[in-house]
């Protein structure tokens, strides 16, 4: 297995430099009512390497995941695709861009009343003029590198929540993306189905050369499989840099964040009565 690319260090407010990058936000804000949720961020996204977002629940992840395929567009900046600015187009013009870029939701999204095989060939019925045949090849395609051949004809409800997620993958790589969108892709799985999920995201990316971007609180999961860590805290980028730059992050809320502990203002709150 090739180790992952390493990404240098930039400042946390830099502007996103369009070489190398798939994806750059560019002064991004974004507000629901009178909540800032993203409030400036300017961020590239390197192709072929795995970009993990991190940051506390309502920081504006999974925000960020949404503006890239057009459900969400921002108050304010811009968005590109493959240097072409995407956050004005069209429903139609977008089509074409989210062709080209797969999610996985964080509870998978499966239909539950349609099979394993359903569920994947969805979107190349939807969105390919595809033959019936060409799209069973495509499905047990997708299963194959997922792990699951065999699985046609279950239904959801038959799976195992590891299964069922990693389903949700195989459909959303069934269009053949250069991006997959992870949102919080371990949440709710034990240890051991989570690192099957872990090696799936670098599987993806070595094999199919699959640019991806991870949102997680999961740091296990964020130090195996990032190029580049982000952190989002208070809708700003206040970290971007390797996993080992991480770990020597020296700001304060960076630390308290990869390590798990509360804030002396939240203990404190914690035991006023």
């Amino acid at each position: 297995m090739n180790a992952p690319r390493t990404v240098a260090p930039l400042p946390a407010d830099a502007p996103a430099d369009c070489n190398g990058a798939i994806i750059r936000f560019v002064d991004v804000y974004k507000r629901f009512g009178p909540l800032p949720v993203l409030q400036g961020v300017n961020l590239d996204i390197p192709a072929d390497q795995t970009t993990v977002v991190i940051g506390p629940s309502g920081v504006g992840k999974s925000v960020l995941l949404k503006h890239i395929v057009g459900l969400l567009r921002p108050d304010a900046g811009e968005i590109f695709f493959h240097g072409r600015r995407i956050d004005h187009l069209g429903e139609r013009a977008l089509e074409a861009i989210r062709k080209r870029i797969g999610f996985l939701f964080q509870l998978g999204a499966l239909f539950d009343s349609m099979t394993v095989f359903d569920n994947v060939a969805f979107p190349l019925r939807e969105q390919s003029d595809k033959s019936e045949e060409e799209i069973r090849r495509v499905v047990r395609e997708s299963l194959a590198v997922i792990g699951l051949s065999g699985t046609e004809l279950k239904m959801p409800a038959d799976l195992s929540g590891g299964q069922r997620k990693r389903i949700a993958l195989a459909r959303a790589i069934a269009m053949h993306p250069e991006v997959v969108l992870y949102d919080e892709p371990t949440t709710g799985l034990d240890p051991i189905r989570a690192d099957i999920i872990n090696e799936l995201i670098l599987k993806l990316k070595r094999d199919l050369k699959v640019t991806g971007i991870v949102v997680t609180h999961d740091m296990t999961s964020a130090l195996k499989v990032a190029d580049q860590i982000v952190m989002l805290l208070d809708g700003k980028i206040v970290f971007r840099g390797t996993a080992q730059q991480l770990r020597c992050c020296p700001e304060e809320r960076v630390q308290r964040f990869i390590q798990g502990r509360a804030s002396p203002e939240e203990l404190r709150a914690l035991h006023q009565n």
